[in-house]
């Protein structure tokens, strides 16, 4: 079954084609950081009109790579919820579009759950690579959602822990702009923690009462930022690196107790496999971290490749062939966008 996905969440517009929810035939990606890297981050209008600007020519061209036309499409699917409501509205009311022009079903996706396919794209069992199927436990850390997963099966979630705040990938880029550092901050923080000192500064680690699974990135950000703004302000000089590695250390202190404490819950964790997923997940620390942890407790961990981390639509090409072949997933050209929503909700 070949689905043309479509990704437009946030500011990358993406255009993909995947078979059988496993073998990427084309997954093209139109980057809108130079754009926003002028204005320090995302501006939604500039994202929206940026993708309205390059969404058919991306179409094309996925389609193209794969070597087929829309006669050889089964399904269209799209990403819509959540995301940025105006970057959101783009992509499915061109997918709608499609699916109405050429009468293909119109599969819709959670982005978060795509996120987590993007594994099943390349741990794939094809050509002698090794194949993830569920069940197994996933953390998804991102610019918008830092959050435990268990999942299920295929198209069944259960959220164990979330942020209650901000999220990873949204504390880092914030300390990042605030040191100068161009966006996307975050690769860039990741890259300067090397030649810092972790130890340097004393930065929190917050633990959400009653709620061992939950995060919180409000207060470590908070604490970076006052670090700052108080060098700054009586005229001091401090290392950058050593805020970048002591800020990246309290961030993967943070994510790492929550799955370690998960460990030792023999209720909520009964597999053997941890999933990481998300931009943040591209973070080296990060993955250092738990290839540790994940070796020390005889825990397979599975971590997508870099050009997968990201938001891209051959996850939710992955993501859409499940939703339609198991849990029968067809929407009506009805189909709206939405800004939140949980990945347990649809």
């Amino acid at each position: 079954m070949n689905i043309l996905a479509v990704e437009s969440s946030c500011d990358e517009t993406a255009v993909s084609v995947v078979k059988d929810g496993r073998e990427i035939l084309s997954n093209e990606i139109a980057s809108q950081i130079a754009i926003h890297a002028l204005y320090g981050g995302v501006v939604p209008e500039i994202a929206s009109r940026a993708h309205t600007e390059a969404i058919s020519s991306l179409t094309k061209s996925a389609l193209k790579n794969a070597g087929l036309t829309m006669d050889g499409i089964d399904a269209v699917a799209v990403t819509n919820c959540p995301g940025l409501i105006g970057a959101l509205l783009v992509g499915v009311n061109f997918a709608k579009g499609l699916a109405y022009s050429y009468s293909k079903p119109l599969i819709p996706v959670h982005h978060i759950r795509g996120h987590i396919a993007a594994n099943y794209t390349h741990y794939n069992g094809l050509n002698g690579a090794e194949l993830l199927e569920p069940p197994f436990t996933a953390l998804v850390l991102s610019g918008g959602h830092t959050s435990l997963i268990s999942v299920n099966d295929y198209v069944h979630f259960e959220i164990l822990g979330s942020t209650r705040d901000d999220a990873a990938g949204e504390a880092f880029d914030k300390v990042a702009r605030l040191m100068g550092l161009q966006y996307p901050g975050g690769a860039k923080m990741d890259k300067l923690a090397y030649d810092g000192n972790k130890k340097a500064i004393d930065f929190p680690v917050a633990f959400v009462k009653d709620s061992p699974y939950d995060f919180s990135f409000s207060g470590l950000k908070t604490a970076a930022i006052n670090y700052i703004h108080t060098h700054e302000q009586k005229d001091e000089p401090y290392s950058k690196a050593d805020v970048a590695a002591s800020f990246t250390d309290a961030v993967v202190r943070t994510v790492t107790s929550r799955f370690e404490h998960l460990l030792k819950d023999k209720e909520k964790f009964t597999g053997s496999k941890l999933v990481l997923a998300g931009g943040v997940s591209a973070n080296s620390h990060i993955r250092a971290a738990f290839e540790k942890i994940c070796a020390d407790n005889g825990i397979k961990l599975f971590v997508p490749p870099l050009s997968l981390c990201g938001d891209n639509a051959a996850m939710i090409g992955a993501q859409a062939y499940y939703e339609y072949t198991l849990a029968h997933k067809c929407a009506p050209l009805s189909l709206n966008a939405y800004a939140t929503m949980g990945i347990d909700e649809v």
